[in-house]
């Protein structure tokens, strides 16, 4: 879980690979889902946030 009381602090990334989708993260149940292709099971993948975490109060 993450602290809100520490600001998030945006930083760049560099990753090598094959093939890139960009996707909103669907809400399922109590967490979150992203559908790959079919093509991509038993591959490794690495997820990136773009987007600063909305904090509710």
């Amino acid at each position: 879980m993450m602290n809100n009381k520490c600001p998030e602090i945006q930083m760049k990334i560099e990753v090598v690979g094959y093939e890139a989708i960009e996707k909103k993260v669907k809400a399922t149940g109590n967490s979150g889902r992203i559908y790959v292709p079919i093509q991509w099971m038993n591959c490794r993948v690495k997820l990136i946030r773009l987007d600063p975490v909305e904090h509710k109060e």
